[in-house]
């Protein structure tokens, strides 16, 4: 099966209720809004969407709702990493169940592991998956920074792709360079500031963190660097800088990013802000704070009518 990885791809926040249960209304919002700015692809259960600290059964009907909302609009990515060999499969086989499109395979995140022993791994899990795959490279999660030696060996048994969120720019750069020769294998960049690099080398689109709450900004700086638009370019790349000095910057701890960004969907009226422990939400003097940068972008999610 050949599937075109290309484009903005959000890496979705998982809309939760104060329980922790899924926001079903949250996820009908959050999907429609992303659908009609535009996206090209959905990425659940990935870093911004918390997947690791969310039950099995919230994993599972976020997939399953995820698939039915979406309804092939676009294509549905659904991260599998787990510490649990057997949890991994058990996602993987219900995506396929579902109607999934895609899996996201990344190192297992808890012992830290060798190169080889990661080859070894997708050695022993890629011939029990019954989608199309691609590699997630998230070394400040995961302990590991793959090498090109294995994303070679995962292209060889089958990969279709890699997510590069190491923000590593040479990296990224010697990804390209490396599978040039087959443009089927997507190379997309985690880091969303990479976007336009990327598309310009020869890469193939930006899992963006920012396009949850502002996906027709992303989309246009993806169209305007497929056209080399530099003009364009660079005043909508400026617009991303603003993002990442505004909304990503309220809170002083690391996961300050999802935070932010569930804030900004709350914001907008998408949906709540809660998180899986062992994250919370922003404190109300921080939510007022992303209120107030949002209410200073002044965005409008128009966008090309696809039902």
């Amino acid at each position: 099966m050949k599937l075109a990885i290309k484009g903005i791809i959000p890496p979705m926040v998982t809309p939760l209720l104060e329980n922790k249960e899924l926001d079903l209304v949250g996820l009908k919002n959050l999907l429609e809004h992303l659908i009609n700015g535009g996206v090209h692809g959905i990425f659940i259960l990935g870093t911004t969407g918390e997947g690791p600290s969310l039950s099995y059964a919230v994993r599972k009907q976020l997939v399953s709702e995820t698939c039915r909302i979406v309804n092939k609009k676009v294509p549905v990515l659904v991260g599998i990493t787990d510490t649990s060999f057997d949890g991994t499969l058990e996602i993987a086989n219900h995506a396929k169940k579902v109607g999934a499109d895609a899996l996201v395979v990344a190192p297992p995140y808890y012992f830290p592991i060798a190169q080889e022993e990661m080859g070894d791994y997708l050695e022993s899990l890629v011939p029990m998956l019954t989608l199309p795959f691609m590699l997630y490279n998230m070394p400040s999660c995961t302990k590991l920074h793959l090498s090109i030696e294995v994303v070679r060996r995962a292209k060889e048994l089958g990969a279709i792709g890699i997510k590069d969120s190491s923000g590593d720019l040479s990296y990224l750069y010697m990804l390209i360079e490396e599978f040039k020769s087959d443009p089927a294998f997507s190379i997309i960049a985690g880091t969303e500031l990479y976007l336009p690099e990327t598309i310009m080398y020869g890469g193939h689109g930006s899992v963006a963190g920012g396009a949850n709450f502002f996906p027709r900004l992303f989309v246009d700086l993806y169209e305007a660097a497929m056209a080399q638009n530099l003009e364009k370019v660079k005043l909508l790349r400026d617009k991303v800088i603003k993002v990442h000095q505004t909304i990503y910057e309220v809170g002083e701890y690391p996961s300050r990013h999802i935070k932010g960004t569930k804030a900004a969907l709350m914001a907008m009226g998408i949906c709540q802000d809660h998180n899986a422990e062992p994250l919370d939400r922003f404190t109300e003097e921080q939510r007022n704070r992303i209120k107030k940068y949002i209410a200073q972008f002044n965005y409008r999610n128009e966008y090309k009518t696809i039902h």
